[in-house]
């Protein structure tokens, strides 16, 4: 790529009390802030307005389905994906974004494994995020043969062009171990970057895993023997 435009992608809702901070905490690292509204109830697409993101509204069906839209709207040639609730660090963006600049990766993705967490370590359920996470990983690895630590964070750079190329499908959160698995799949050449995930500063997780664990499942089964 000869001087590649980076758009750094906010999938929000619901984060009026993080988004000016998150939006001015990217701007130095991006071409384009683009911020994708999960329809939020508060002012959250206003004030990341104010901060200087170009903002577009979702279908309303979850994360996944705001990823698949800034993919297809955003300008840039490298997409910066990261979580707006304050968990991800925006100095880590250049070290993202480093080896699709060098040429040495298509897709590099964030490993909390290799970066540490605040977040999964400390309660049950921070526990059995953990434990899912490591079994779908080590999944992945074995069927692919690969060696990977983290499927599951939100945190990834990758080449605008692959990412349209991927037919991405899942409409939450499931979408970070598609685009892993389908990475791999296609051919594509996938690198891992540690970085650190912060607890939330303010908020409340939107992932119910007891609402969502069946298709976390189901799609990790479909897109490793399936396609």
């Amino acid at each position: 790529m000869s001087s590649p435009k980076i758009t750094v992608v906010l999938p929000i809702k619901d984060e009026a009390a993080n988004a000016e901070r998150i939006v001015g905490q990217v701007k130095p690292y991006a071409d384009e802030v683009l911020v994708v509204d999960g329809h939020s109830r508060d002012q959250s697409r206003e004030i990341a307005e104010r901060a200087g993101a170009r903002v577009i509204l979702d279908h309303g069906k979850g994360k996944g389905d705001a990823i698949r839209t800034a993919i297809q709207e955003a300008t840039g040639d490298i997409l910066v994906f990261l979580d707006a609730d304050g968990s991800h660090d925006p100095r880590d963006v250049p070290n993202l974004v480093r080896p699709i600049l060098e040429g040495h990766a298509d897709h590099a993705s964030g490993s909390r494994m290799l970066g540490g967490s605040d977040e999964l370590h400390s309660t049950i359920y921070e526990f059995i995020r953990l434990v899912g996470n490591q079994i779908i990983t080590l999944g992945i690895n074995y069927r692919f043969n690969v060696r990977l630590t983290d499927c599951e964070n939100g945190f990834r750079a990758i080449r605008a062009d692959v990412a349209r190329k991927l037919d991405l499908r899942e409409n939450i959160a499931t979408i970070e171990q598609e685009m892993i698995i389908k990475t791999i799949r296609k051919g594509y050449r996938l690198v891992e970057v540690p970085t650190h995930e912060y607890r939330r500063e303010h908020g409340e997780s939107k992932i119910e895993l007891r609402n969502v664990w069946f298709r976390f499942v189901y799609s990790w089964l479909k897109y490793l023997f399936l396609g």
